[in-house]
């Protein structure tokens, strides 16, 4: 009937072998846990670090924003590595990339160079676009039912993740007594190593001759879809926020006088709350439908302002980040469900790297907006903001699900 119909029917779904996608989010998940890792310690330490090491007070985010830059810049250069060798190869080399991120900061560090620091950060962030693609490779061999709980697999290994990280810096910041913080990216260097070695675990796809010999439609097209731009812009408004909120909230606690110790568990329980839903999103989506669990994320991200907009206690701090949290939980993966309604097996290559190189290249401008915004217009200012990209995204939604529930069967 519709292209919908087409691109969710398309005959490789037909030998789909959800043995083969459950046995892969599961290697995915321990990648998760240990790559994942790697934003929560660089989130934890970069403005501590820039603080340390920049010349310019104003410039003590900016590791933290290169990686949401090296994030942005990597998506392309990954979907290009995983189409031509694999997504296995292509893992493993951006583990690789990610454990050279990792001891070039902490060199940084102990060489006193900002500008090292900060390369280090933003190599890091081009291995994060490799683990964030986790989520899509999870669904390359699973049954149209099965698509939503393999996102959802693959991002509890995130719940491990935010664990780890924290507790990575916890156990080795002071490893090398000259240089603190520098021993922290030597584990995170180590971490990056061991995901290597969960990822050569990875299994091939199974993939029809049709759909491994087809280009699908040009990219132009399939961005074009209204089902696709309704994705994108839900994934792209939620994880945004949650980077623009979670960057300042560290340093805008600090600024209300509560110490880093009650900051750094604030990030500690936004993460949690992050990943921590993942073990049943999954279900959710499949009882009350994407657009529906979408939507929650979004609400939710908007009550996490509304809260952070009525004080500035540490229970108003930590409350606005636990929300924060869950709402880009339901948001992003319930967006990224979305996303894979909209392309045939032969196009997710393409499609699913369009759509994280605008998800994530807004999230690069959210994080380096954010520290300017929170010094020039204070807490609140960040909180208003959230307002208005949830409510365009909202109506883009409940435009969607009404044509669909218009459209003749």
């Amino acid at each position: 009937m519709s292209a919908h119909t087409s691109i969710s029917d398309a005959p490789v779904q037909a030998h789909s072998n959800d043995a083969v996608a459950k046995y892969n989010a599961v290697v995915l998940a321990a990648a998760m846990a240990l790559g994942g890792s790697s934003p929560a310690i660089v989130v934890s330490l970069g403005g501590l670090v820039g603080q340390a090491l920049s010349p310019d007070k104003e410039l003590a985010t900016l590791p933290v924003s290169l990686l949401n830059l090296g994030l942005a810049l990597g998506t392309i250069p990954a979907a290009v590595l995983m189409r031509k060798a694999g997504r296995r190869i292509g893992y493993m080399v951006g583990a690789g990339i990610g454990l050279a991120g990792g001891c070039l900061a902490a060199f940084g560090i102990a060489s006193f160079s900002f500008v090292l620091f900060c390369l280090g950060t933003l190599i890091i962030g081009s291995y994060g676009s490799f683990n964030q693609s986790y989520r899509f490779a999870a669904t390359d061999a699973a049954s149209e039912a099965f698509k939503p709980r393999a996102i959802s697999w693959v991002m509890t290994g995130g719940l491990i993740a935010g664990v780890v990280g924290p507790q990575t810096v916890i156990w080795t910041r002071d490893f090398i007594q000259a240089a603190p913080f520098a021993g922290a990216f030597l584990g995170q260097a180590a971490l990056a190593f061991l995901s290597m070695i969960a990822v050569s675990f990875l299994r091939p796809a199974p993939v029809s001759v049709a759909a491994s010999k087809a280009s699908g439609r040009p990219l132009i097209e399939i961005v074009r879809q209204p089902r696709f731009i309704v994705a994108a812009v839900t994934g792209l408004v939620s994880y945004s926020l949650m980077t623009f909120m979670m960057t300042a909230a560290p340093l805008a606690m600090i600024g209300c006088g509560h110490s880093v110790g009650a900051a750094a568990l604030g990030i500690q329980w936004h993460i949690l709350a992050m990943f921590g839903p993942s073990f049943f999103t999954g279900r959710l989506i499949a009882r009350f439908g994407k657009g529906a669990v979408t939507a929650a994320g979004l609400a939710l991200i908007a009550v996490s302002a509304v809260i952070g907009l009525s004080g500035i206690s540490i229970a108003h701090f930590w409350l606005t980040l636990i929300l924060l949290g869950l709402g880009w939980n339901f948001g992003f993966i319930g967006a990224t469900a979305l996303v894979t309604d909209c392309y045939r097996p032969e196009e997710r290559a393409k499609v699913q790297a369009a759509n994280d190189f605008l998800i994530f290249g807004s999230v690069a401008v959210a994080s380096f907006s954010s520290g300017k915004l929170l010094n020039a217009g204070g807490w609140d200012s960040v909180n208003w903001l959230v307002f208005p990209p949830v409510a365009i995204a909202l109506v883009l939604l409940a435009w969607q699900q009404r044509t669909k529930a218009a459209a003749p069967a």
